[in-house]
């Protein structure tokens, strides 16, 4: 069955980039339409949960499973994350509280090593300048870089902003900001400037800290983000296990706290559309989730 990149561009408004997933992971044609039947239902018990979501989503599992065992896997491991984490309101927010320590983080199974690093997603820019909401994302990071002083930190984020005459990039910024502010020595901070979403964020970075070692990560963003970037940052995480026996661990989570700006009021659904072009959906299941998230 066709996969057709411009589709995701043009359907759910998605700058997607290179296809994602193909160079890692594959779902079968089979259960193509299966995987989008998993993200409705996981859509739907985030925002009108019901008695039923488990057995829903249990049923959608199995039929994948017996068209493929190992697309269950990734099945499996999207929906238990977005479950376990998304719609769970219990699940535990660790928030930068704009000081200078990150005492939240030391209990929460961060190790101080350079197998670990924090990875700081990216905020479009204003006319070339960093915005209030990308400086806050990286005093977190820095917060948490002098709390744990040989971690890397991993910033992505490419030339947005539609008046960016110099072409400043946001992990370019980021990074000046780190060392500048921060005083975080430059060898620590590794940046990824070709990035424009959070899915492009996975792709790249996930590819960076295979490359550099990396054992454990945490993601650093605003609170808003904090569980659409994980339910990316885990999709793909079980790519590359698949693909490579890769498998980092993503241990803690930081966030800047702020609420979101009315372009991101409904950022599960972010979530679910980056998902689906994570997974290469075809255009017939692109146009359901369309009408699904209409």
């Amino acid at each position: 069955m066709a996969k057709k990149l411009i589709a995701l561009v043009v359907l759910l408004a998605l700058a997607c980039g290179a296809a994602a997933m193909g160079e890692v992971y594959e779902i079968s044609d089979e259960n193509e339409l299966n995987f989008g039947r998993l993200l409705i239902n996981l859509l739907r018990a985030y925002e009108t949960p019901s008695d039923g979501d488990q057995a829903a989503i249990e049923s959608v599992l199995n039929a994948i499973g017996a068209m493929n065992p190992t697309d269950r896997e990734v099945a499996e491991a999207i929906a238990d994350h977005w479950m376990n984490v998304y719609a769970n309101a219990d699940y535990p927010m660790f928030l930068y509280d704009g000081g200078k320590s990150a005492d939240a983080l030391k209990d929460t199974g961060i190790p101080d090593s350079a197998t670990h690093a924090f990875v700081v997603l990216g905020f479009e820019l204003k006319d070339g300048e960093m915005q209030d909401e990308l400086k806050g994302r990286c005093d977190a990071a820095g917060a948490a870089a002098t709390a744990f002083p040989r971690s890397l930190l991993i910033c992505s984020g490419g030339p947005t902003g539609h008046n960016n005459p110099k072409n400043h990039t946001e992990a370019g910024m980021m990074k000046d900001y780190l060392t500048g502010k921060w005083g975080v020595d430059g060898s620590r901070v590794l940046i990824d400037e070709r990035a424009r979403t959070t899915l492009e964020n996975a792709v790249n970075t996930f590819a960076m800290m295979r490359e550099a070692g990396v054992e454990t990560y945490t993601i650093v963003t605003s609170s808003y983000h904090q569980k659409w970037g994980q339910a990316v940052y885990n999709c793909m995480a079980e790519f590359y296990r698949q693909a490579y026996g890769y498998d980092p661990q993503l241990v803690s989570n930081y966030s800047y706290d702020i609420e979101p700006i009315e372009k991101y009021q409904n950022p599960q659904r972010f979530a679910i559309r980056q998902l689906c072009a994570l997974l290469d959906l075809p255009d017939e299941v692109l146009e359901g989730m369309k009408q699904a998230l209409s």
